[in-house]
C-alpha cells in the first residue's frame, strides 16, 4: 500500500513560497490545505494537496480560485474510483485508492473517496444490485487489508464492536468496517462480534476485557441488541456503551446505550478513545483483591 508523503508547516510553506503564518491563515479561512496532526500535535500537510495548490497558484489564479481548483483535483479521485467499480475492475479500483492515498491520510481517503463512490452506486443502482454487491465486497476487502497492516499500539485500549448490520452487503456494513479500521489506527485493539451471538460471550469478554462497547448498525432488532448489552453488563459491569449508525428506538436499548457517535468513522473512533480516557480519569484504581471495578456509562 502506498505510503502517504507529508510535509511540516515550514516545508509546505516553502513549497508554496509563502510564510507559515500565511499558510495557517489560508487553513483558517478556507479550510485548505487541511493538515493532520502528528503524535506531538504538530501540523502535517499532505504533499499532494500542497502540490495541487502550488500548481494552481503558478497558473496565476487568486488564492480562492486556486483552492477551488485544487479541491476539484482532489475530488477527481472519486470519479476515477467510481468508473473502475462500475466497470467491475478490481485492479483499477486498487490503483484509484493508491492515488487517493498520495493526496490524503488513509482515513480521509476512505471517507472522501471510497464511501462517496459507493453511495453513488447506491443512488444509481440500488443497495440490492449486482454493482453494489461487487463494489462493497471490494471495498470491505480493501479496508481489511489496510487494517491488517495497522501497527499494534504499545499500550492499547480494548474496544468491542457489536455488529448490528444484516451482513456484508448491508448499506452500513462498510461504515462499521471503517470504524474498526479507524479505531485500530487511533490506538485500540478491536474485536467485532454479531449482536445475535450471546452464548459464550462471557468467554470472549474474559479474554478481551474491553474498555468500551460500540453498538454499530441499524438492522438488528432492539430485543437482540438489548439482550447482547445485558449479557455484557452481567459479565463485566457497566462499560461505556456507544452507538454508531444506530438510533435509539426502544426503551430497552435506551437504557443500555450511552452517547451516539458521529456518523464519520474517523471522528467516531476518536470519540470512542476519548470516552475511554475520560472514564479512566474519573475512576479510582482498585487495589488487587478488593471489590471488582465497575464502569459508569
Amino acid at each position: 500500500m502506498l505510503r502517504m508523503r507529508t510535509l511540516k508547516t515550514s516545508e509546505a510553506a516553502a513549497l508554496l513560497n509563502v510564510s507559515p503564518n500565511t499558510l495557517r491563515a489560508w487553513e483558517r479561512r478556507f479550510g485548505y490545505p487541511r493538515p493532520m496532526r502528528s503524535p506531538g500535535k504538530h501540523r502535517l500537510y499532505t504533499y499532494g494537496e500542497v502540490v495541487s495548490l502550488r500548481d494552481a497558484l503558478n497558473d496565476g489564479l487568486s488564492i480562492s480560485s486556486a483552492i477551488s481548483r485544487a479541491r476539484e483535483a482532489v475530488r477527481a479521485d472519486t470519479h476515477v474510483l467510481l468508473g473502475a467499480l462500475l466497470a467491475f475492475d478490481r485492479g483499477r479500483a486498487d490503483e484509484a485508492m493508491e492515488a487517493a492515498l498520495a493526496l490524503r491520510p488513509l482515513e480521509r481517503a476512505v471517507e472522501e473517496v471510497m464511501l462517496p463512490s459507493l453511495e453513488e452506486i447506491v443512488v444509481r443502482d440500488g443497495a440490492d444490485s449486482a454493482p453494489w454487491a461487487f463494489a462493497t465486497a471490494w471495498a470491505a476487502e480493501w479496508v481489511q487489508r489496510a487494517r491488517r497492516i495497522t501497527p499494534t499500539p504499545a499500550r492499547p485500549v480494548r474496544v468491542l464492536v457489536g455488529d448490528a448490520t444484516s451482513g456484508p452487503y448491508d448499506r452500513h456494513a462498510l461504515s462499521v468496517r471503517t470504524l474498526e479500521l479507524c479505531t485500530a489506527r487511533a490506538g485500540a485493539l478491536v474485536i467485532t462480534l454479531p449482536v445475535s451471538g450471546v452464548p459464550g460471550l462471557g468467554k470472549v469478554l474474559a479474554s478481551h476485557e474491553p474498555d468500551a462497547v460500540v453498538l454499530a448498525g441499524a438492522a438488528a432488532p432492539d430485543d437482540d441488541v438489548a439482550r447482547w448489552a445485558y449479557a455484557i453488563r452481567s459479565a463485566v459491569g457497566a462499560l461505556p456503551m456507544l452507538l454508531f449508525h444506530r438510533e435509539v428506538r426502544g426503551e430497552r436499548v435506551s437504557a443500555a446505550a450511552g452517547r451516539t457517535l458521529d456518523e464519520r468513522a474517523s471522528v467516531a473512533a476518536r470519540q470512542v478513545v476519548d470516552a475511554i480516557a475520560q472514564r479512566e480519569r474519573s475512576t479510582t484504581p482498585v487495589a488487587p483483591g478488593s471489590t471488582p471495578r465497575t464502569m459508569s456509562a
